[in-house]
């Protein structure tokens, strides 16, 4: 049953490929298509066998989806409606679409990244972002290294290689990947030492360990979990004065990096960079890439002395930024000195924001768009359920939502949930009792045609 390569690479179906592809290319999607046939083929019963047609027809439609697969970028664009904000999987913040032009003309052009053009001299990577980190924070210097655990690594080898660091045992957390607050202390060189219970630290536990070995004070906000109940935390105030009596600097790890305040919202509060500077911390380290809204990267800002030691640590050039997470920083962190609607322009600040009632006229128009396109394959409906924030960050936070519900006839959930997926723009929904749960808080402009896109072909397979 099975056709020759020379066969198939003779007929025109397979001539208007060698447009957008190779010869070779084209051979071996050819070959992987009849192995993959011989593979199903010898697993067959004597009965599957006498009624099996090898159509080339079949086989030809397969070649196209190998070529588009071989050509379609593993890293892309893809429609969040799991109504997770923060989905660390999905590349956690969408950057704001009014910053593309400074990116791409930065990513395909050269630039000014360490070129001073009023001296025509070498300048720094870093004076591109660090005066708008200062003046946005209030810090004295700042530094951007590639993630937040960079950061954190640079600041306490820096500050406290060789020495002891402590820290509430309450905070010691597991940041992502299986990655601890110990083993990046453990990295660093610095000895880790816990002080406290889980539920309780007091600020005489931290006094009660300092000895003539010890290098820092050092507070984990603890963005992706909460202990309640019996609690007691040491205050960024109180351990700024603590290390000010015994004159040791005071580090803080705030995490998700949020400049506005979101409580005004109706959400959990959060530490500010600024209130956090503002206490007198030495040096304070939070992502980019989380509730800052930028791409991802590990800010530390501070004292000049402190933030000097870091810039001249041999670790910094290990963990420095390249030219495009510079530029999106850049351009996101100049949204903020403009002050004007940044809840607006920046979109994970936009999605936590949104105004449930205009949640519910968005599943409206998505319910009625699927409705009048496909509506006679698919069971519609729009729902109340919750949003997540995700990416680490207020992890008791529920955020009321509508999602657009989708049942069909002709498909079990799990293969209307894969087919979705694996469309040319991959879709990413939930599932809940048997239903496709597409949560329009997650969703950015232009993606509802995508959505009715799939789902019009999904309904003529």
């Amino acid at each position: 049953m099975i056709p020759s390569v020379d066969e198939i690479i003779s007929l025109p179906q397979i001539k208007k490929h060698y447009e957008n592809t190779t010869h070779h290319n084209i051979v071996e999607c050819i070959r992987n298509v009849l192995e993959d046939s011989r593979r199903e083929i010898i697993h067959l019963s004597d009965e599957q066998i006498s009624q099996y047609h090898l159509s080339m027809e079949k086989i030809l439609l397969k070649i196209d989806e190998k070529l588009i697969e071989k050509r379609t970028m593993s890293l892309r664009s893809v429609i969040n409606a799991t109504g997770v904000v923060l989905h660390t999987n999905l590349g956690r913040s969408p950057l704001s679409e009014e910053i593309k032009d400074a990116l791409w003309a930065v990513a395909s052009e050269y630039s000014t990244l360490e070129m001073d053009v009023n001296t025509g001299k070498r300048g720094s990577r870093y004076s591109h972002i660090e005066s708008l980190i200062c003046e946005l924070t209030g810090a004295e210097s700042a530094l951007v290294v590639n993630n937040n655990a960079a950061a954190v690594t640079l600041m306490l080898s820096a500050l406290a290689k060789d020495k002891e660091v402590i820290v509430s045992r309450g905070e010691l957390v597991e940041i992502g990947g299986s990655f601890r607050i110990p083993e990046v202390m453990e990295q660093s060189g610095a000895a880790l030492v816990e002080v406290g219970a889980t539920n309780k630290t007091h600020l005489r536990d931290y006094e009660k360990a300092i000895t003539e070995n010890t290098g820092a004070l050092l507070k984990v906000h603890t963005s992706n979990y909460r202990i309640l109940g019996f609690t007691q935390l040491v205050s960024t105030e109180e351990l700024v004065k603590l290390g000010k009596k015994y004159h040791l600097p005071s580090l803080e790890d705030v995490g998700s990096g949020v400049l506005v305040d979101l409580a005004s919202y109706g959400l959990s509060h959060e530490p500010s960079v600024q209130s956090t500077i503002a206490a007198g911390i030495d040096v304070v380290t939070f992502s980019g890439d989380k509730l800052l809204g930028g791409p991802q990267a590990g800010i530390i800002a501070g004292k000049k002395e402190y933030i000097d030691q870091m810039k001249r640590h041999p670790l910094n050039r290990a963990f420095r930024i390249d030219k495009l997470t510079l530029a999106a920083l850049e351009a996101t962190l100049k949204i903020y000195q403009e002050e004007e609607n940044v809840i607006k322009r920046i979109p994970i600040l936009r999605m936590l924001t949104i105004d449930k009632d205009e949640l519910y006229q968005k599943a409206q128009v998505l319910k009625e768009e699927i409705i009048r396109t496909v509506g006679k394959d698919f069971t519609v409906k729009v729902e109340q359920s919750f949003s997540q924030v995700g990416g680490g960050a207020m992890p008791l936070e529920q955020l009321p939502t509508y999602v657009v519900s989708l049942q069909s006839p002709k498909f079990t959930v799990n293969q209307l949930e894969e087919k979705l997926r694996r469309f040319k723009r991959p879709i990413f929904t939930r599932i809940h009792k048997e239903n496709i749960l597409l949560d329009v808080r997650t969703l950015l402009e232009g993606d509802n045609k995508n959505i009715i896109d799939a789902l019009n072909l999904i309904s003529n397979q």
